[in-house]
């Protein structure tokens, strides 16, 4: 399938200057969490947000899913919508109105002073655990949640970097070549001065998923990794 997603539908715009549309959904849904052991529980949003020509959108509530969905549909690009699993039961407020959420701009999650979590899908979800947490132990915690990691709300990542000056990028995905090392990048190409200590990298070890749910959750990223992060900073 990467064929005509990367070498059809992402180059036909430019191929043919810009003289045609290519407005195709498709829905990828990725990640881990749930015993469903290597073949099944990839993040592969990495790949597909390395590709020009496509959008990539990843909700993480079911208001978000509902209007990224709306968006993706009326764009006239190539956009892949990628939902978690472990999101599929997750009770949310969804209007009955039509809405839509904007493509390539990010959410603050929850707003703080002392420090950044920037995360995206079923993280957005561990990141808060991790800040009703660290709350109680006087560190107050802002979480940028992404919604689109192609393109990237450079913005939003700044100016919460700015606010806070302490940046942890929390990801389901190995860290080489991720969406998370691009946050990093980009804030230490345009917001290294803005941090009072290095950035911290949550993230998945780099290895297959497994399918036990005691070695999947060693593999994974959790709570205690994202708390003890800070703690560290």
């Amino acid at each position: 399938a990467m064929d005509p997603i990367a070498n059809q539908a992402a180059k036909m715009r430019y191929m043919f200057g810009g003289t045609t549309s290519v407005p195709i959904v498709i829905r990828a849904p990725f990640g881990a969490y749930v015993s469903m052991s290597a073949h099944h529980s990839q993040s592969l949003e990495s790949w597909f947000s390395s590709i020009p020509g496509l959008k990539v959108v990843i909700p993480s509530t079911p208001y978000d899913a509902k209007g990224l969905m709306k968006s993706a549909i009326r764009d006239d690009n190539p956009v892949i919508f990628s939902d978690h699993k472990r999101l599929g039961g997750l009770v949310g407020e969804v209007p009955e109105d039509d809405y839509v959420v904007p493509i390539g701009k990010a959410n603050i999650a929850r707003s703080g002073k002392d420090a950044t979590i920037v995360a995206y899908g079923f993280m957005i979800q561990k990141s808060l655990e991790s800040a009703e947490q660290l709350s109680k132990k006087g560190i107050d915690v802002e979480i940028v949640d992404l919604r689109t990691t192609l393109p990237i709300d450079e913005d939003t990542i700044l100016n919460s970097v700015a606010k806070t000056g302490r940046l942890i990028t929390v990801a389901e995905a190995c860290a080489p070549c991720s969406v998370a090392s691009e946050v990093a990048t980009i804030v230490f190409e345009k917001g290294f001065d803005l941090l009072k200590a290095p950035l911290k990298r949550i993230h998945a070890r780099f290895a297959p998923i497994p399918f036990a749910a005691n070695l999947e959750n060693q593999v994974l990223p959790q709570t205690d990794d994202i708390i003890s992060a800070f703690e560290d900073m």
